[in-house]
């Protein structure tokens, strides 16, 4: 038997159903003001742009409004705009640093539909290959991520504030 060792999922699994009541970790993070460490990427007006901890694939990331709220519907028109605005460029800096064969783009809205983090809205931006959901993460229910978050930061800050100053904005 192969063993596939992923050490940095335990605190994933060991928080994974225990994170009601505690305080919603979009709400925390940017209040922190360490973004290298928290892998935030850009704080916008009323978004930030912020690295996956646990990705599906290299590069996946999230899109999130300062604001807490759980519901798209609640979603306000500036921050709709915004947060499109900041896909937009983060997807093109993705395709710059990974260049990805597609892209899954939106909500998970609720637990039912996959929203890890429920009761805070947030758009996911998750490049993809051809075959990259083989074997192992099909039948063994484990990602194969062949770069540390580190250097995924690295990458894709750069990529993007180059993109974002190029574009004037």
């Amino acid at each position: 038997m192969d063993y596939l060792w992923t050490p940095w999922r335990y605190q994933y699994i060991k928080n994974a159903s225990s994170n009601k009541g505690d305080e919603c970790i979009f709400c925390k993070i940017p209040s922190e003001n360490n973004d290298e460490e928290n892998l935030i990427v850009y704080r916008g007006k009323f978004n930030f742009i912020i690295l996956n901890r646990f990705p599906y694939t290299n590069g996946h990331s999230m899109v999130v409004p300062f604001r807490h709220f759980a519901e798209f519907s609640l979603l306000k028109d500036e921050e709709g705009i915004e947060m499109f605005k900041l896909t937009k460029t983060l997807q093109r800096a993705l395709v710059e640093v990974y260049n990805p064969e597609g892209f899954n783009i939106g909500f998970n809205q609720g637990r039912c539909a996959g929203a890890g983090v429920a009761d805070h809205l947030h758009m996911h931006v998750v490049p993809r290959w051809t075959g990259d959901s083989n074997m192992v993460t099909i039948i063994g229910e484990t990602r194969i991520i062949p770069e540390d978050l580190k250097t995924t930061y690295e990458k894709v800050k750069s990529s993007f504030l180059k993109i974002l100053s190029e574009s004037g904005e």
